[in-house]
């Protein structure tokens, strides 16, 4: 992980917690939720760095803790669009090398990735990214390559560079409409539903089925 955190399992214990606490608005998470048994040397390695705090059988997030966290949390959804976006592995194969290649990843190299997938905004399953500084300072100089439609500003034209869903009647609902790779798409409403051209047709999708859509802004 880092010089603050070092086993791969200090990570995934620190990965699950975080999202039990800042994802599903949790203060804390079981031990048995997090598959960690009492007296678990892994915890006491991450009480001792101060990055949680253990009280019978809950575990606490402490602030250094949901930090590093959130970096983990990075890494791997990095890494899992690495997986498919680049390598085009998908399904649990790219899940599990996903799970393997985020510990390699470190502080410098995680930028490198970012940067390199055009600082993505959620992962494959459609879960955000935690951003980092080069995403902040990309998305300042408006330099942000791929992105959801569900972030593409109303009016914008962009090209469609991908579609992140495995669900075959999904797919073949985008495809119906057009929404294919390299086609020009162009939003023109997010609310109540997010509304798009495709060519000359109009068309009509929910958020979950526009975050499944990823663009290349001009």
């Amino acid at each position: 992980m880092n010089n603050t955190c070092k086993s791969c399992k200090a990570e995934d214990l620190l990965e699950a917690l975080w999202i039990a606490v800042v994802e599903e608005g949790d203060n804390s998470a079981s031990l048995v939720d997090l598959g960690i048994a009492v007296g678990d040397k892994v915890l006491g390695e991450l009480v001792e760095k101060a990055l949680i705090e253990v009280k019978a059988d809950r575990v606490y997030l402490r602030p250094g803790g949901r930090l590093e966290g959130e970096k983990v949390v990075r890494r791997h959804r990095l890494a899992e669009r690495l997986m498919m976006d680049i390598l085009d592995l998908k399904g649990a194969n790219a899940d599990s090398k996903a799970c393997e290649f985020e510990h390699l990843l470190n502080e410098g190299v995680d930028t490198k990735i970012c940067t390199l997938l055009n600082h993505p905004a959620t992962c494959p399953h459609g879960k955000p990214i935690p951003p980092g500084a080069c995403c902040l300072e990309a998305r300042q100089k408006g330099t942000v390559g791929v992105v959801a439609l569900t972030e593409l500003k109303v009016g914008v034209t962009a090209e469609i560079a991908y579609l992140a869903t495995e669900d075959p009647k999904i797919m073949q609902k985008l495809m119906s409409m057009g929404v294919l790779p390299g086609n020009r798409i162009q939003l023109s409403r997010t609310f109540p539903s997010y509304i798009f051209h495709v060519g000359n047709s109009e068309f009509a999708v929910d958020e979950m089925l526009a975050r499944e859509i990823f663009v290349r802004k001009s």
